[in-house]
């Protein structure tokens, strides 16, 4: 299965009978804050080199084509103008950016340092990360990556980013709400279908229809581990100040099936790109514009 998109509240019935975190718990999140080591009003240099890392979200998969990365349409690094990335943007308040590319579709959080190593070498001064979907999105409930070692590949990678570029920026997006995914798409006869046939994130996707307890349960804990996972990320960028999250925004954000690639309802198209690349550049760092300058 190849990387992950797209907030629906789970039932507080539910949870409270599982021993789950309450969802409606989110507000309160630690992650959905902007962590107090980031400084707002601090407007940062322009880059010279950007990379997007993580898995198929930032590649651009299924956005353009059929199960192929389209990688002009990603998000982040992509230079397709009607995405509006980060790498468009950017390239708009000063010339001579480069942009690279290192998503893996299929990228899990095990894959992440190898990716820094490539930023590094590619001497990218800004950075930014949406991974764990993979983490989450399993065979099995019982296959995903613990938070721990989660916590510990995503520190590994950026002091790895840190050690080798000093001067870099890293923006960290959050993972987005599969659960809602699955609400929004599972009465969709065309939907089961492809979830089922291309074995897309068993772990929250298998029998979608059933209302079987033990089924609303499990998807509820893997709903509340992509949760964790947003939090130990957020957790870890803020104690760098050379990080900045996305406050949650991409797993707040309430994606639409318009938003949804039909090839497999599960990778954002061109529009869902576009939706990733305004919630996170708008919820990043604040860029000094050279043609402002006095």
């Amino acid at each position: 299965m190849i990387g992950k998109v797209a907030p629906v509240l789970a039932m507080a019935g539910l949870l409270a009978g599982s021993g789950v975190a309450v969802a409606g718990r989110a507000a309160a999140e630690p992650w959905r804050q902007e962590p107090l080591l980031q400084d707002p009003l601090r407007q940062e240099r322009l880059p010279r080199v950007m990379a997007a890392l993580g898995d198929s979200i930032s590649s651009g998969f299924n956005s353009c084509g059929f199960f192929i990365s389209c990688r002009s349409r990603s998000w982040s690094a992509g230079r397709h103008e009607g995405i509006g990335s980060h790498y468009t943007r950017l390239s708009a308040l000063g010339a001579g950016l480069t942009a690279k590319n290192l998503a893996v579709p299929g990228s899990s959080s095990a894959g992440l340092l190898a990716q820094a190593r490539e930023a590094v070498a590619a001497r990218a001064d800004y950075v930014t990360v949406l991974i764990g979907a993979q983490d989450a999105c399993t065979a099995t409930e019982r296959q995903m990556t613990p938070v721990t070692v989660y916590r510990q590949r995503l520190e590994q990678a950026l002091d790895e980013l840190r050690a080798g570029v000093p001067r870099v920026r890293v923006l960290m997006a959050s993972i987005p709400d599969v659960y809602r995914l699955w609400r929004l798409a599972k009465d969709q006869a065309a939907a089961r279908g492809v979830w089922r046939i291309g074995r897309i994130c068993p772990s929250l996707l298998a029998r979608p229809t059933s209302e079987a307890r033990a089924d609303e349960l499990r998807r509820t804990r893997v709903r509340e581990r992509v949760m964790v996972y947003n939090r130990q990320a957020a957790e870890a960028c803020a104690a760098r100040p050379w990080c900045r999250t996305d406050r949650g925004a991409v797993f707040d954000y309430r994606f639409t099936l318009d938003q949804v690639s039909r090839w497999d309802y599960f990778h954002p198209n061109v529009a869902g790109q576009q939706a990733l690349a305004e919630l996170t550049f708008g919820n990043g760092f604040t860029w000094a514009d050279p043609r402002r300058r006095a």
